[in-house]
């Protein structure tokens, strides 16, 4: 790809300001305008990837600069071929971040802007000021003079008077406005315990999608935002999505198993390797010629009486790890151990192919980044890979009698003790892989 799409990068000061309904509305309106529009995720997001692909009609893909090395990160910006222009959503705060680099820096969303050579949107919620918004938008916009910036969209704005008066500061800073939105209160998308609920479970996701697309067409100046579009002009040198782990894969797709990363399907598919899907949720076991069963993460917590009945599902799982591999990510690799004990204290019982015990009713946050020594091999990767992934979830292990798979630390080198674990043919990890880090 010699001559990249323009692109911008959306993002905000922090959480909860809107970005995601802005984005939605964004790719849709301008996919509504006969563009091809494709879309990205800066930093490591399981689920809007799919919100993204429902509004765009094109796959989302994350790119992480402080998970992915040189080539991967050139891989998945190449997915942007052939579109006419890119909107890429940042994850927290612009300029959020870890404070040790990993494989290219720490991170954060003002990263993935540079290196691509986006322009930034910045998404202010200017709810309760009025003038004094300007003074955090010219801060984002100096901390870092290099950073590419096409202006403001303002948020939850309450009145004319409060457009007026937040328009005169954006103006005395020299910060043009994009947008105005207006506060409203159903434009909100329904959450839980990980963040946004699956894409899949949204109850009309497309109503709400065609209805950000037209608040954003009301109040947003599509015309300045496309112009301020822009990218890097050199395309990238070498490039390498991530190698399959075998040819013939049976992946677990359903509600309580969704969290796959799209660029790793991606190179899987690329290589040759056949994907099977199969929904543990309806009971369908895994396929019988299957070189390896990949249960992704998900909310098993939610679900988890309806896999402990899942007979034929379980059968066909144990069988498979009588001499082929079975491997588990985060709610995965719950399924794949003894018992999971749900958020009222119902004990359920699971594949019972490790023996992990994972319990919500004591529940412990665990979010972040993870480095991984293999002490063991796990599929398609040999003892002694580092692989970079991240971790978040609310379980706490009650029992982990299996050897650990890894050594795990976390972004800034502390030992975690979350290591995965291994028995036999069946290996798990509460991190998602993201890629094999360069030693």
């Amino acid at each position: 790809m010699t001559n990249p799409p323009p692109g911008l990068l959306i993002s905000a000061p922090s959480s909860g300001t809107g970005k995601t309904t802005v984005m939605l509305g964004l790719l849709r309106a301008l996919a509504e305008d006969g563009l091809a529009v494709q879309p990205f995720k800066s930093g490591p997001d399981y689920i809007d990837p799919a919100f993204h692909r429902a509004a765009a009609g094109r796959a989302s893909f994350n790119i992480d600069t402080w998970a992915m090395p040189e080539d991967l990160l050139n891989a998945v910006a190449i997915q942007a071929e052939g579109a006419d222009i890119v909107v890429a959503e940042g994850s927290m705060g612009l300029f959020d971040g870890v404070a040790k680099p990993g494989e290219i820096g720490h991170g954060s969303s003002a990263e993935t802007a540079l290196r691509m050579g986006w322009p930034v949107v910045l998404v202010l919620d200017v709810g309760g000021q009025a003038q004094s918004a300007a003074a955090t938008a010219l801060g984002f916009r100096l901390y870092n003079p290099d950073l590419p910036f096409a202006g403001v969209i303002l948020n939850r704005v309450a009145s004319p008077r409060h457009e007026r008066l937040t328009r005169l500061g954006m103006e005395r800073a020299g910060l043009p406005v994009l947008g105005v939105l207006p506060r409203r209160g159903d434009l909100t998308l329904p959450e839980r315990h990980l963040g946004l609920i699956q894409a899949v479970e949204h109850p009309d996701l497309e109503t709400a999608i065609a209805g950000y697309a037209a608040f954003l067409r009301e109040h947003v100046d599509l015309g300045a935002i496309r112009a301020a579009a822009s990218s890097r002009p050199d395309g990238p040198s070498s490039a390498a999505l991530p190698r399959p782990p075998a040819q013939r894969i049976a992946l677990a797709q359903d509600s309580a198993f969704s969290f796959t990363y799209p660029h790793l399907l991606k190179g899987w598919r690329a290589a040759g390797a056949e994907i099977i899907p199969f929904s543990p949720l309806a009971d369908e076991p895994p396929a019988q010629d299957a070189d390896l069963v990949w249960l992704p993460g998900g909310y098993p917590e939610l679900h988890a009486g309806k896999i402990a009945a899942a007979d034929r599902f379980l059968s066909g799982l144990r069988a498979h790890a009588q001499n082929r591999p079975v491997h588990g990510e985060c709610g995965g690799y719950m399924a794949l151990g003894t018992a999971l004990i749900d958020k009222d204290g119902t004990r359920h019982q699971m594949a019972g192919l490790l023996g992990l015990v994972t319990s919500y009713e004591k529940r412990k946050f665990h979010l972040g980044y993870r480095r991984a020594t293999l002490s063991a091999p796990m599929p398609g990767l040999d003892t002694g890979c580092i692989l970079r992934g991240h971790e978040f979830h609310y379980c706490s292990i009650l029992e982990q009698p299996d050897a650990p798979l890894a050594i795990v630390t976390d972004a800034e080198g502390t030992e975690v003790p979350e290591t995965g674990s291994c028995r036999g043919t069946v290996t798990g990890t509460f991190f998602h892989l993201i890629a094999e880090a360069r030693k």
